[in-house]
């Protein structure tokens, strides 16, 4: 089975690029901050401080996460409920970033992760997938864009879902993530030492995607 690894900052538009690249390349696509979303967004009903390594580890055993693949689109089943539209909001991306910094959430999801690219051609995005879930993967890409950029593209997406939104905020939100994933002890959000470098900033949506189907191919070849 092949691999292409894709990690980066929130709001570099990796779920959307690797998403239309795996399209196009006939790949399954798993976007893993979609799992630690799940996991967020779980903790959050229960009340839980996301942050609080203590409250949180306890109850991975009740959380029961899994993707599923239909007519090639991913859903997220959180204890058999599709929460894929649920987990798209700022509480929950912060909640995510909160639980990704704590071991055992990062252990609970690491099978999973591993089986899925086992048994299947993927194009797997996250924050460390090419350094630590999938290191011998056979294209490693790291895809970023400057803070106002990817802040801009996010406030955008949420004015167009019809969700409130200020672009400071978003921006002050962006940072501190950044800042979190970056700087979190397991796992932080770092390039792969063999990772390709794709700064998006200014780019289309096409002009990124045809960028990294451009390198995944000359990789593969």
């Amino acid at each position: 089975m092949t691999a292409i690894a894709i990690d980066g900052p929130a709001g570099a538009g990796k779920s959307t690029i690797a998403r239309c690249a795996a399209k196009e390349i006939g790949y399954i696509y798993v976007d893993t901050g979609a799992l630690y979303r799940a996991v967020g967004l779980y903790m959050l009903k229960q009340g839980i401080d996301t942050a609080d390594v203590h409250a949180v580890s306890p109850l991975l055993g009740q959380v029961e996460v899994t993707l599923a693949f239909q007519n090639g689109e991913q859903k997220v089943i959180l204890c058999g409920e599709d929460v894929s539209q649920d987990i798209r909001t700022a509480e929950v991306s912060m909640a995510a970033s909160n639980v990704s910094a704590i071991p055992a959430v990062r252990d609970f999801l690491f099978s999973l992760q591993k089986d899925i690219a086992k048994n299947n051609n993927v194009v797997m995005d996250g924050r460390d997938i090419g350094t630590v879930v999938l290191p011998d993967a056979q294209v490693k890409i790291f895809l970023t864009a400057s803070p106002e950029e990817r802040a801009r593209r996010r406030y955008e997406e949420m004015i167009k879902k019809g969700e409130p939104a200020d672009y400071g905020d978003v921006l002050s939100d962006l940072k501190m993530r950044d800042y979190n994933d970056s700087h979190r002890a397991v796992a932080p959000l770092i390039p792969a030492a063999n990772a390709v470098i794709v700064d998006t900033t200014g780019n289309t949506l096409e002009q990124s995607v045809e960028q990294l189907i451009f390198i995944i191919k000359e990789k593969l070849q």
